[in-house]
């Protein structure tokens, strides 16, 4: 980037900086992590907070650029703020220090910036209300104020360094170490979770892999990670939707019955395993679930006549008799 162009872009941003805090920012006081997936590359950032909707004033990202948690006395312009500056080059200790050193409000902050290759940098202010600290670490930043305990964010780093798995099973982990450790010294409300790919396809709708929120929950934890077992049953029922749109029935049958794993009581998920059993003609697999189905609401009896003729459903007419008979 010409050097010139760099020097007016952030100068900009400090003229904009300066009159940015405002008492009536929000008290998202909370605990949060930023962190990058190694093997993928992917980047996400999540959070949970005695807040309503805490995902929408902390979590910020963009693919093939990085992730921001901005919180405590929150000020939500270091999300598009810092994405920006750190698009336009400059690393996280840099964007993060531009606008630090024009916010009159930063004794309040708390922030952590990652990008792409993983690097982090992180604020807590000093007059953050205690417990308030932060920890680094290889392609990861946890940090949390407000907490019962000042053991909250060592026992989030742990616990993401230590787990295995996806990168949101991790970052899940960081979470739930966090309330074991009693967390957030007013209790629990709201949690979310995104993740992006940490290289942009240049279609917004693909570099999105992940972006859940729970906006008021007695135990968010609990049931952001359930809406994370979903989101997977759903990615697979998906891909198999590709597949079976590919015409590789038996990919597709593989898809939703791995999806149907994760999801059991979805009546939807096993319509579709069973439909792709048609397909593959076991149909002595496929008519005792498809009859369980049907007797549970009928219109799936409905949509199935209406597969054959979308040329999703490839059997014969007596086949599709016998099927409607179930």
């Amino acid at each position: 980037m010409n050097k010139l162009y760099l020097f007016l872009f952030i100068l900009s941003f400090q003229m904009m900086s300066s009159q940015v805090y405002k008492k009536s920012e929000p008290f998202t006081h909370t605990y949060s992590i930023v962190a990058r997936d190694s093997v993928t590359g992917d980047i996400g950032v999540a959070v949970q907070s005695h807040w309503f909707s805490v995902g929408t004033t902390v979590t910020y990202a963009k693919a093939g650029v990085g992730v921001i948690a901005t919180q405590s006395l929150v000020n939500p312009s270091y999300g598009p703020r810092g994405l920006a500056l750190m698009e336009q080059g400059l690393s996280p200790q840099q964007a993060l220090d531009v606008l630090i050193s024009n916010d009159s409000g930063e004794m309040y902050r708390q922030v952590a910036f990652l990008n792409t290759n993983g690097d982090v940098a992180t604020h807590t202010g000093e007059l953050c209300i205690e417990a308030a600290g932060h920890q680094q670490g290889k392609n990861f930043s946890v940090q949390a104020n407000m907490m019962l305990k000042n053991t909250v964010w060592d026992a989030m780093a742990n616990a993401f360094e230590t787990t295995e798995g996806t990168l949101s099973e991790r970052i899940i982990a960081a979470l739930k170490a966090a309330e074991a450790e009693k967390g957030d010294i007013r209790g629990r409300q709201s949690a979310a979770i995104l993740i992006v790919k940490g290289t942009a396809t240049g279609n917004s709708w693909e570099d999105t892999i992940m972006d859940l929120r729970v906006e008021d929950h007695e135990n968010p934890i609990s049931e952001l990670e359930r809406l994370v077992n979903i989101h997977k049953a759903y990615d697979f029922m998906n891909k198999g939707d590709l597949a079976m749109e590919a015409g590789d029935s038996h990919e597709a049958e593989n898809l939703y019955l791995s999806a149907q794993k994760l999801f059991p009581d979805n009546l939807e998920m096993q319509y579709w395993y069973a439909i792709n059993l048609l397909n593959n003609k076991e149909y002595t697999k496929a008519h005792p679930i498809l009859t369980t189905i049907f007797e549970q609401d009928n219109n799936w009896r409905e949509l199935t006549s209406r597969l054959k003729k979308s040329k999703l459903l490839v059997i014969s007419e007596e086949e599709l008799e016998k099927v409607m008979k179930l």
